[in-house]
């Protein structure tokens, strides 16, 4: 990607966000992060990935409350940022956090079968250890 592009993409995720967390009051929002921002090469089209952490009906009304919440943002965007033409503005839900949380656990479920492991084998070698006693 090219530097303009990327700052570009990153002023647009901070005006975004600010817009989001200072000026709009929908109550479907809530508690959502602006998370990343993909331009087009010709800086006329932005996909905004968001997530929003909660059950899939908070993930709706988030979607549900930006998509009405569009043209009120871009208009935004285009008063604040110096740009000949402001983005059209696509809003994703970004799965990477509840993808990373997910792997957590499985990490965790992991190294806790390990430690199991490993305390029923030191069981069983103590256990031998003092068979071997008691044949002496």
């Amino acid at each position: 990607m090219s530097q303009r592009k990327e700052k570009v993409a990153q002023r647009i995720k901070e005006e975004i966000s600010t817009i989001i967390h200072d000026k709009i009051k929908d109550p479907r929002i809530g508690f959502l992060t602006i998370t990343k921002v993909e331009l087009t090469n010709d800086l006329r089209s932005a996909k905004v990935f968001y997530s929003v952490l909660g059950e899939a009906d908070k993930k709706k009304e988030a979607h549900d409350g930006l998509t009405s919440a569009n043209k009120y943002i871009r208009k935004l965007v285009g008063d604040t940022m110096e740009l000949r033409y402001t983005p059209e503005i696509f809003f994703k839900l970004d799965t990477s956090t509840e993808y990373g949380i997910h792997i957590g656990k499985i990490f965790d479920v992991i190294e806790k079968e390990r430690e199991e492991k490993e305390e029923l084998e030191e069981a069983k070698s103590v256990e031998l250890e003092e068979e071997e006693g008691e044949d002496d």
